[in-house]
């Protein structure tokens, strides 16, 4: 093979590495993606993403303050994840 043909093949198989490596995103990262059903999955968690539809998310979201002040308030019961 040509030098150039060389070059090709090896971009090609430094571009599949790399799109390879931006499909999973590193671990303990969050990312969001738009379901097959129109629902917002939150991925990083956990083993599976987290799914609710947009009107759960804004309710929740618009519960962050309790939740805040249940965990403040449980800190001793509560465990955390490593």
């Amino acid at each position: 093979m040509s030098d150039e043909a060389e070059d090709l093949k090896a971009e090609l198989a430094r571009l599949r590495a790399e799109n390879e490596s931006l499909k999973k995103p590193s671990r303990g990262t969050l990312s969001l993606k738009v379901s097959a059903k129109g629902a917002v999955s939150l991925y990083g968690m956990g083993r599976f993403p987290v799914t609710l539809y947009k009107e759960q998310w804004l309710k929740l979201l618009g519960f962050t303050d309790e939740i805040q002040k249940f965990i403040k308030a449980n800190e001793s019961q509560l465990k955390t994840k490593d």
